[in-house]
């Protein structure tokens, strides 16, 4: 046997060794059953051409097809019916010591108020009318102005009203304070009905008094991401990718060794599940939220499915299930 033929042999041989460590088919799906994560419940979806820090989205909804707005009990409710086991909300601290559940930073944007939202008081707050600043045709017309007006709700009225839901609660400040303050409030609650999104301080704070609440941040994310990619084809799982949630863009999760069922596994095994996000593109990922989205769910996918059209993704990959990859 010549010497480049032997090379050739040696090269199929770790070829299909690699293939066959890495292959999905041969660990099959996990013991885990899909959860479908709404972000922030059944909501307005807006475009995003343009779209930058600044830009006030409920300025620029799409023509609605429902009457729900975000981060209200009643799209956490609606969430619920069209399959959500899992609901992402967004969170800030009051003037007097509650946390409501609205997503931007000030009140400006879509409500007829004014100023940074943790700058207020409940009562103020929960005065506002949060339908206040949507529209879909440039300013003609305001189809939820007076609908929702009093509908903030607090983060512990929100978990009261949906008893057996996860939530996956944005922190929206680095504020170490602030989550000490989150601790405090949330200190009678069941933190495995919990998972934190935000800046690692304030995650750090809050896992060294619960060590088992899972945090997901977006330099974690990347660290994972990138890791894995480099080292996952013999089996290494880099740490930044323990005790966590990995969100896997579809347009890159053929990326991901093993993908999907022993990757699934690899990262069960290390506390870990993933979550499939919409394609990476010149902006964050957005969702899972259309039947081209959809398709590309594997078939007996046990890790998370993140959608901004729970509505519309909910009801379609519960009865008729994902694609085969």
């Amino acid at each position: 046997m010549t010497k480049r033929r032997r090379l050739g042999l040696i090269i199929l041989a770790l070829t299909l060794s690699i293939y066959l460590f890495n292959a999905s088919w041969v660990a099959g799906p996990g013991k885990d059953e899909l959860n479908l994560l709404a972000h922030r419940g059944v909501h307005q979806t807006y475009h995003r051409e343009g779209l930058t820090n600044e830009t006030c989205t409920a300025e620029r909804i799409n023509p609605p097809s429902h009457s729900f707005l975000e981060n209200t009990i009643d799209s956490m409710h609606a969430a619920r019916s069209y399959g959500a086991n899992m609901i992402e909300l967004d969170i800030h601290p009051t003037t007097d010591g509650e946390f409501v559940v609205f997503h931007d930073w000030t009140v400006d944007c879509r409500t007829d108020g004014k100023g940074r939202t943790r700058d207020h008081s409940l009562t103020e707050l929960q005065a506002l009318d949060l339908g206040y600043g949507y529209t879909s045709d440039g300013g003609k017309t305001y189809p939820f102005r007076g609908a929702f007006v009093g509908e903030m709700p607090t983060l512990n009225e929100a978990m009261d009203a949906l008893p057996y839901t996860i939530f996956v609660i944005n922190i929206k400040s680095g504020s170490k304070k602030e989550a000490r303050l989150l601790l405090s409030y949330l200190e009678e609650r069941e933190w495995a009905r919990i998972i934190l999104v935000g800046h690692p301080d304030p995650l750090d704070v809050i896992n060294n008094s619960h060590p088992d609440v899972v945090g997901m941040s977006r330099a974690r994310a990347k660290a994972c991401l990138k890791g894995y990619v480099l080292t996952g084809w013999f089996g290494r799982v880099p740490e930044a990718c323990h005790d966590t949630i990995v969100p896997v863009p579809l347009n890159y999760r053929r990326l991901m060794w093993g993908w999907p069922h022993r990757f699934e596994r690899r990262l069960n095994a290390n506390g870990s599940r993933s979550m499939v996000v919409g394609d990476l593109g010149d902006h964050l990922a957005g969702g899972v939220d259309g039947p081209k989205d959809i398709r590309r769910v594997p078939k007996n996918y046990t890790g998370i499915v993140y959608t901004n059209k729970i509505e519309v993704v909910g009801p379609v990959i519960k009865s008729r299930g994902q694609s085969d990859e």
